[in-house]
This record gives C-alpha cells, sequence and structure tokens, in this order.
C-alpha cells in the first residue's frame, strides 16, 4: 500500500466522479484507485477481507472518504444518475463498492422514487455487517434528519409483525434517531415501539438493550414511564422475562425501578 499523496489523491478523485453518468467507466476508473490504494499484506489478488464476507481491498479510510466527499454534491443534485450509479456499485459487490452506494443513497433526496424501497431491499439480502450499518446509518442519515416522520412510517413498516427479519434493522435504524440532540420528540418513537417492545423474541435481547439505554439517555422520565405502559400493558411474561435477562446492560439507576415494575405485574411481592 503506497502512503498517501493527498493532493495525488484529490486530482484522482475528481477525475474519477466526472464518470459519475457513465457507470461502467466509473467502476473501472474505481477499482484502478483501490487497487493501488490496496493494503497487500492482507490481500493477495483479491480475497475475502478477515472482517467481511465480500471481496475487498482494505484501503485507507482516508480513499473512501475522499471520494464520497467529490460525489456527495453530485448526488444531491442529480439523484437519477446517482441511484444508477449506486445500483451498479451495489452489484459490483466489493465491499468499498457497496459501502460508496450505501453512503451515495444517504446524500440522495427522501422523495427520490425507489430510494427507500432500495434501502429496504438491500439491508434485507447483505449479509455483511459492515454495509448493514452502513446502510443502517449512512444510507438513511438524511431523512432521519430532514423527515423523522417520515422515517418513523417506514420503521413501522419495518416493525410489520408479517416482516420478522426487518425486526433487528428497524430498532438498529432508530436509536441514532434517539441519540440525536436535535431530536426532542419521543413520544412518536414510543407509540411507535410499544407493540414491537411486548412481542419481541429473546434473539434480540440486546438490540433492546441499546435501544433503552438510548431512549434513557435522552429522557429518563419519559423512558420509565414508557417502560411501566409497556409492562403494564403486556398480556404474557415475555417482557418482564427479557428486562430481568438484560438488566445488568441497563442504567444502575434504572434497575430498581424495572424490578420493583416487573414484579408488580406479575403479583409478586
Amino acid at each position: 500500500m503506497p502512503a498517501i499523496d493527498i493532493a495525488r489523491l484529490r486530482i484522482q478523485s475528481a477525475v474519477l466522479v466526472e464518470k459519475f453518468d457513465q457507470p461502467a467507466t466509473f467502476l473501472k476508473g474505481l477499482h484502478e484507485i483501490l487497487d493501488l490504494y490496496a493494503d497487500r499484506t492482507l490481500r493477495q489478488g483479491v480475497v475475502a477481507s478477515p472482517v467481511t464476507v465480500l471481496p475487498a481491498y482494505r484501503v485507507p479510510q482516508a480513499v473512501l472518504r475522499q471520494i464520497e466527499m467529490e460525489l456527495g454534491p453530485l448526488a444531491a443534485m442529480f439523484p437519477e444518475q446517482a441511484m444508477s450509479l449506486t445500483d451498479n456499485l451495489w452489484k459490483d459487490g466489493y465491499l468499498e463498492s457497496q459501502l460508496l452506494a450505501a453512503t451515495l443513497l444517504g446524500r440522495i433526496h427522501h422523495n427520490t422514487p425507489l430510494l427507500m424501497e432500495r434501502i429496504t431491499a438491500w439491508v434485507s439480502r447483505t449479509r455483511d455487517e459492515q454495509v448493514r450499518q452502513a446502510l443502517l446509518r449512512t444510507s438513511l442519515a438524511r431523512i432521519r434528519r430532514d423527515a423523522p416522520s417520515r422515517f418513523l412510517q417506514i420503521m413501522q413498516l419495518w416493525l410489520d409483525p408479517a416482516t420478522p427479519k426487518l425486526w433487528t434493522n428497524a430498532i438498529q435504524a432508530i436509536i441514532p434517531l434517539v441519540e440525536d440532540p436535535g431530536y426532542q420528540n419521543l413520544p412518536p418513537v414510543f407509540n411507535l415501539l410499544s407493540p414491537a417492545l411486548k412481542s419481541m423474541p429473546s434473539i434480540m435481547q440486546n438490540e433492546m438493550a441499546d435501544l433503552i439505554n438510548a431512549l434513557y439517555k435522552s429522557s429518563p422520565i419519559e423512558t420509565t414511564y414508557f417502560l411501566r405502559q409497556s409492562i403494564i400493558g403486556s398480556s404474557t411474561p415475555q417482557l418482564g422475562l427479557m428486562l430481568r435477562r438484560i438488566l445488568p446492560q441497563l442504567p444502575a439507576e434504572l434497575r430498581p425501578t424495572i424490578v420493583e415494575m416487573v414484579r408488580e405485574k406479575s403479583g409478586k411481592v
């Protein structure tokens, strides 16, 4: 892997994005840049990375960031061409190309036709954890920021009982909204989560713990009330049992309250 000459990388990236509306030519140029900066200590030819199921060049983050910086404004200005490019990047099948596709999706206006359908489809199909997290955090960043109500509507679809495979993705996508200091409107989030919380499978207990921690950090009083109402309204002991299991992962000051609420629900003294 050669040392990065930032001035040279900027020129290479600028030349690359001139092919923004020519996906095949863009991909060829992208692979040339990735190959130039590839980490050869982890890569012989092109092999799967030890931390991804996808073939990867393992280039320094600075390389992808520079390309993303050059592409971002174009993706925002020309959403149709950006959608076409993201399709080709995704089909290319490399870690770097799919991460780049995820970043571009996050720059495209959320009203662009098929944008949300594409994110939903890709997050459902990917087997790579790094790409999945990029889709949940980066691809959904703009709609979370600019149209949180629309974002929550999409998450409601993901939390539909008919699509249980999307539940984990929904919870992990909602957490960045809750963690955003600029977002203070938690009641719609609680309304969305209430049905799912009562029937969340035990396999998602870590996601539940992360969610409760984020909610409690944002608003301890509202979160405590939400948990109390959820426990009271639960028709099965499932929620109480899961809360007991994840108790060590929750804030210390919240634990006694949860224990008390679960005991009250179960009729124990």
